[in-house]
């Protein structure tokens, strides 16, 4: 049974309009379903329903559109189905992009913010550490616990829009302070600095903790002075693709973490993993599905959405050459404006870059129908989903690497640090 206050009682009964009324209803079922006892306010959330998988998804936001809903908190989006913001060709049907557009103004109908990024915390959302929020999104829930402290469940389509709506979500799970405490140990202190140090390293590292770890909540012990905020972002990403993980500690790093006992609320890790060499390579080795074939049709980074350093990153790296084949670079608007004002967009395109923003080449279908084709990635979240949604086998490699081998047209490889 799910005790409502008086206020939420009357929200449910239509004091605030038929669409609050609704979208009051329907967390209070989700926290009869969770077995939660009550509801509880939230700070903000993060919409990861505005993404178009069918119609059904549009009738439902508008409906809440003509009853009147507004959203009661601060409330960003995730990305959509079409790309506005960007130059890359969105190839959906007239009648799903005509449904897709719809959805996507729906949302802002109801006053959430059209930010279109799975990266919401690099575009200004940031909830204060220890507030409660409903964020879908799995990278962006693992990164609001893991990375700010806020306190999220993974909210799925629908809930998270009612969650923002009501400004109430279901009193379970991780935002409990008790269900936030660590009980597996992921330790890589076996593990060369070199490696700890390198970026392609964390979402194999992700990949490994979601694999190992599933829905339980993890402390990796380290990783201090090794790691800085896109490393997290990548290993959060990685791990909520492969498992269920919602949230991860990194001993004297992350904030409710102040070192490895803190994390385990003091009590013995449930089981401890010592990573070794070859765990990471045979992580390594299962991201990439083309085999060894030097084919690339295409690279796409920036799954979650690259920040202004990882451009800066990249620019760096293509160096004023030409690209042979096209690079496709998944962002965010918030990154796309600085980078108009200061005409780096243009001289990135120039080279062969392919923006593509308020979306990503995973969720829409953007990249060409080629036979046989493979797609080069950094980022572990597109090395898990690439295949199945987009029929392109996977390469996974560093960024130095995916910008080699686009200038070349064919697969290049550095040593590896951990051979």
């Amino acid at each position: 049974m799910v005790e409502l206050s008086a206020d939420e009682r009357a929200i449910a009964a239509g004091e605030r309009g038929a669409g609050a009324a609704m979208a009051l209803r329907i967390v209070a079922e989700a926290a009869r379903l969770m077995a939660a006892p009550r509801l509880i306010p939230i700070a903000s959330a993060h919409i990861d329903g505005a993404l178009y998988h069918g119609d059904s998804g549009t009738l439902f936001a508008e409906r809440l559109v003509q009853d009147g809903a507004r959203v009661a908190v601060r409330a960003s989006l995730n990305v959509g189905a079409l790309a506005p913001a960007g130059c890359a060709a969105v190839r959906l049907p007239p009648h799903e992009r005509d449904m897709a557009r719809r959805m996507m103004r729906a949302y802002e109908a109801m006053g959430c913010e059209p930010s279109w990024t799975c990266a919401p915390y690099q575009a200004g959302h940031r909830p204060a550490a220890g507030s409660d929020v409903a964020w879908g999104e799995s990278n962006a829930v693992v990164f609001c616990n893991s990375v700010l402290g806020a306190r999220t469940n993974r909210y799925g389509d629908f809930l998270d829009i009612a969650c923002a709506v009501s400004g109430r979500a279901p009193d379970y799970g991780l935002h409990r302070p008790a269900n936030r405490l660590a009980a597996l140990l992921i330790d890589v202190t076996g593990l060369s600095q070199e490696l700890r140090r390198s970026d392609v390293f964390y979402p194999v590292l992700g990949t490994i903790l979601g694999r190992r770890a599933g829905s339980a909540v993890a402390v990796i012990d380290g990783l201090q002075g090794c790691t800085n905020e896109d490393r997290l972002k990548a290993l959060g990403a990685a791990a909520a693709s492969a498992g269920g993980v919602g949230l991860f500690h990194v001993a004297g790093v992350t904030p409710e973490a102040p070192d490895l006992a803190g994390a385990l609320g003091h009590v013995p890790p449930r089981e401890r993993i010592a990573l070794t060499a070859q765990d990471v390579a045979a992580a390594l080795a299962g991201l990439s599905t083309a085999g060894g074939s030097e084919r690339i049709d295409a690279v796409a980074i920036g799954s979650p959405h690259l920040s202004l350093a990882e451009i800066d990153a990249l620019e760096r790296l293509i160096a004023g050459r030409r690209l042979a084949i096209p690079l496709y670079a998944n962002t965010g608007r918030h990154v796309l404006a600085p980078l108009e004002r200061a005409g780096r967009r243009k001289a990135l395109e120039t080279a062969g870059v392919v923006f593509v923003a308020d979306t990503c080449v995973v969720v829409t279908p953007i990249l060409p129908q080629l036979a046989g084709a493979v797609l080069m990635t950094n980022s572990g979240k597109f090395a898990h989903y690439a295949p199945g949604n987009t029929g392109y086998a996977v390469t996974y490699g560093s960024l130095r690497e995916c910008v080699e081998s686009a200038v070349a047209g064919r697969l290049v490889r550095e040593p590896r640090q951990w051979s």
